[in-house]
C-alpha cells in the first residue's frame, strides 16, 4: 500500500469526528448563540469511513502476506491491527443497523491507532514513554504523599468555626476531603495562587507559611525534579533507540557489501566491489534524490581506482547521518557593466548593515505612529474615533501595511550568531516534533472523544441567556448572578464537549493550566465529584508527561547546537541547522559495531542466508539484496 494513500486515508478518517454527530460545523461554539449545526444525513460519513477500513483492511492483507503467517503472529502491532480493523467494521456494521442513532461509537476511539501504527517514530516514541512511567513513579508517590500531607495539615489548619467571618477559607477550599484535595491540586500548578490563601491570609499573615512551604516543595522541588527524571529517562532510552538503529543500518550496509563482492571470486577475495555495480544500485533504490545525489558523489571520487573495499563502501553512507544541507543558489554573471557594479553594491556587508539599519528605523517609526494614534485617539480626544471621521478604512490599510514592514526586521536574525542559534534550533524542532506531535494528536482525540460521551450537553445556560446567534447582547436583558471566578461568572459558555472542536479547544485551555479548576469545577457541578478524575488525568497526561518531554527534546537539541556554536562563525550556525540528525546529536556517545559483531548478527540473521567466500549468488543472496536495500531504507525512516 503507497504511503501517501495511506496516510491520506488516516487522515480522513480521523477528521470524520468534525463532521458526523454531534457535528462541529456550526459558526461558534457557545451554546447560549449556537444555532442547531448541520448533521449529515445517515450513511455519508459511514460511506466514507466503511472506504476507509477496507483501504486498512487491504494493507493489513498485503502486510500478513509479504512477511507471512508466522512472522505475523509475533508483531503485537500486526495483531492489534487486525483487532481494531474487525471491531471497527463490527461497530460500523451495529451503527448502520441501528440507522446511526447509537449513544456511543465505540470505533472512534479506536482510530487514532492507526495514526500510530503507521509511524515507527511514533512507536519508539510510545515506547519511551511507557518505559519512563515505572522511573518516575517514585515522584509521583512522593507528590501524592505531599499533596495528601499538607491536605490533613489544611483541614485541621482551616476548621469550621463558630464565628461565621472566620469560616471564608474553610467554606471555599477546605470544606471536605475532595474540596481540599482539590484545591492543593490546583495550587501546585500555581493556577489558584494566591486566591486559595487570600481568606486565611486576611485574618492572620502566619498562615501564609502553610501555603508558601507547599508550593516550595512541590511545585519548584518535586515538579522540577520530576522534569529532570523525564528528561534523563528520555535521552537514556534515546540514545539506545539511536544505538539500535546504527547496529541495524551497518548491518545492512555489510550484508549489502558482501553480496555485491560476491558475484567476483577475486573480489570476494580481495573484499572490494565494483564502482560501476555500486553507481547501478543506487539508482534502483528507492530514497530520497538528495541522498541518492550525495552517495552517488561520493562513489565516484573512487572512479579512478575503479573499486572500494570494505571501509569506503560504509563511509559512502555516512551521508544518511546527515539532513540536507541546502545551499545558497550561485551568483548570477552579468555582461553589463551596470549591472555588474550593482551586483557589487548591493551584495556588499555594508549594504546588508544598511538595509537592517531601514528595517529597524522602520519598527521605531512604527511604534512611535502607534503610540501618538493611541494617545491621540485612546486618552486626550476618547470620543473620537478614527471611524467616525471616514479615517478606519485609511488606518486599517495603514495598519497592515505596518505589519508587513516589521517582518521586515526578522532580516537581521541570521546575522545575530545567538539569534541564529535560537532561530535554527526552533525550524529544527518542527522537524523533530513530528512523532511528539502524533502522539499529542493521538491523546487529544481519545480524551475529546471520552468527554464528549462523558459531558456533551450537561453544561446549559438559563432559558433566558439563550438567544439567536446575530443577537446582540445589548438587545438583551439578563437577571442571572453567579458567584465570581465560576464557569458562569467569567463566561466560558463557548468551551465545552457539545462537539469535537469545542472539545478540542477545552482540553487545550486546560493543558496551559490557567483557570483550569473554573472548567473543573463547572462539570463537578453540573454532574458528579467523579468527573474530577477525568481532568485531573488529563492534566497529569498532557501539561507533566508531554509538556516534560518537550521539554526534554529542547534541552536535548539546544544544548547540542550550543556546545557546537562556540567554535562556529555565524554562517556555520546555519549548516548546523541541517546537520542537526538524532544520529549526529548522539556520535560521541554511540558505540560503533565491530566486524566481528556484525559477522556473527549476519551470520544468525532470520532473513540473510549469505555464503561466504562462493563467487556464485543464489536466490536466497539476491533476495539479500533487496533486504539489504530495505533495511537501509527503514533504518533511515527509523
Amino acid at each position: 500500500m503507497p504511503f501517501r494513500t495511506l496516510g491520506l486515508t488516516i487522515g480522513v478518517v480521523l477528521l470524520l469526528a468534525f463532521v458526523e454527530r454531534p457535528s462541529s460545523l456550526s459558526i461558534t461554539s457557545d451554546s447560549r448563540y449556537r444555532s442547531p449545526p448541520w448533521e449529515p444525513p445517515c450513511g455519508f460519513t459511514e460511506s466514507i469511513e466503511i472506504v476507509c477500513l477496507i483501504i486498512f483492511t487491504l494493507d493489513l492483507a498485503v502486510k500478513s502476506y509479504l512477511i507471512g503467517w508466522d512472522e505475523f503472529r509475533k508483531n503485537k502491532w500486526l495483531m492489534s491491527y487486525t483487532i481494531v480493523t474487525s471491531v471497527s467494521i463490527i461497530d460500523w456494521v451495529l451503527s448502520i443497523s441501528m440507522v446511526c442513532d447509537e449513544k456511543m461509537r465505540v470505533r472512534r476511539f479506536f482510530r487514532p491507532f492507526f495514526l500510530l501504527q503507521n509511524s515507527s517514530l511514533m512507536k519508539k516514541t510510545l515506547k519511551c514513554i511507557r518505559r519512563t512511567l515505572p522511573e518516575i513513579a517514585s515522584v509521583i508517590l512522593l507528590l501524592a504523599l505531599h499533596l495528601c500531607l499538607f491536605t490533613m495539615i489544611g483541614m485541621l489548619l482551616f476548621p469550621k468555626t463558630e464565628d461565621p467571618l472566620k469560616n471564608e477559607e474553610w467554606k471555599l477550599y477546605f470544606r471536605n476531603l475532595s474540596t481540599s484535595l482539590t484545591s492543593l491540586l490546583v495550587l501546585l500548578t500555581t493556577a489558584n495562587n494566591p486566591d486559595v490563601m487570600i481568606p486565611a491570609y486576611s485574618l492572620n499573615r502566619g498562615y501564609a507559611i502553610f501555603f508558601v512551604s507547599f508550593s516550595v516543595i512541590g511545585t519548584y522541588c518535586l515538579m522540577n525534579l520530576l522534569t529532570a527524571i523525564i528528561y534523563n529517562q528520555f535521552r537514556g532510552y534515546l540514545l539506545m533507540s539511536v544505538q539500535t538503529s546504527i547496529i541495524r543500518r551497518r548491518l545492512g550496509i555489510r550484508a549489502a557489501f558482501q553480496v555485491l563482492s560476491s558475484h567476483n571470486e577475486e573480489n570476494a577475495a580481495r573484499e572490494r566491489v565494483p564502482i560501476d555495480v555500486v553507481l547501478q544500485v543506487m539508482s534502483r533504490i528507492k530514497m530520497q534524490s538528495y541522498y541518492r545525489e550525495a552517495i552517488t558523489t561520493k562513489s565516484r571520487q573512487y572512479e579512478t581506482e575503479g573499486f572500494m573495499n570494505r571501509d569506503q563502501f560504509k563511509h559512502i553512507f555516512d551521508e544518511l547521518d546527515k539532513d540536507r544541507i541546502e545551499e545558497h543558489p550561485s551568483v548570477p554573471q552579468y555582461n553589463s557593466m551596470g549591472l555588474q557594479k550593482l551586483q557589487v553594491i548591493f551584495s556588499h556587508y555594508y549594504f546588508a548593515v544598511f538595509s537592517n539599519a531601514v528595517a529597524m528605523a522602520h519598527v521605531v517609526c512604527i511604534c512611535v505612529l502607534q503610540i501618538t494614534i493611541y494617545v491621540t485617539y485612546g486618552l486626550t480626544h476618547s470620543h473620537m474615533s478614527p471611524s467616525s471621521q471616514g479615517m478606519f478604512s485609511l488606518r486599517e490599510m495603514v495598519r497592515f501595511v505596518n505589519m508587513l514592514i516589521v517582518f521586515r526586521f526578522l532580516r537581521i536574525i541570521p546575522d545575530i550568531k545567538l539569534m541564529a542559534l535560537v532561530a535554527s534550533t526552533l525550524l529544527d524542532l518542527v522537524k523533530n516534533l513530528r512523532a511528539f506531535a502524533g502522539i499529542l494528536v493521538v491523546v487529544y482525540y481519545i480524551f475529546a472523544v471520552f468527554g464528549i460521551w462523558l459531558f456533551e450537553g450537561v453544561i446549559k445556560p438559563p432559558a433566558h441567556m439563550s438567544v439567536p446567534y446575530n443577537t446582540t447582547m445589548e438587545n438583551t436583558t439578563s437577571n442571572f448572578s453567579s458567584e465570581c471566578g465560576t464557569y458562569e461568572q467569567l463566561g466560558y459558555w463557548p468551551n465545552n464537549f457539545d462537539d469535537f472542536a469545542g472539545a478540542i479547544i477545552l482540553l487545550y485551555d486546560i493543558m496551559i493550566v490557567n483557570n483550569w479548576q473554573a472548567f473543573m469545577d463547572a462539570y463537578t457541578r453540573y454532574t458528579t465529584e467523579w468527573s474530577k478524575i477525568y481532568f485531573v488525568c488529563w492534566w497529569f497526561t498532557s501539561s507533566v508527561m508531554w509538556v516534560n518531554l518537550f521539554v526534554a527534546l529542547i534541552l536535548e537539541n539546544f544544548t547540542y547546537k550550543w556546545d557546537r556554536s562556540h567554535s562556529c562563525s555565524v554562517t556555520d550556525v546555519d549548516r548546523i541547522r541541517y546537520e542537526a540528525t538524532v544520529q549526529l546529536m548522539f556520535k560521541e556517545q554511540v558505540k560503533e559495531p565491530t566486524e566481528e559483531e556484525l559477522l556473527c548478527q549476519l551470520q544468525q540473521h532470520r532473513h540473510l542466508h549469505l555464503r561466504w567466500g562462493h563467487t556464485t549468488q543464489t536466490y536466497s543472496e539476491t533476495m539479500a539484496v533487496q533486504e539489504g536495500e530495505t533495511e537501509l531504507l527503514e533504518s533511515r525512516a527509523h
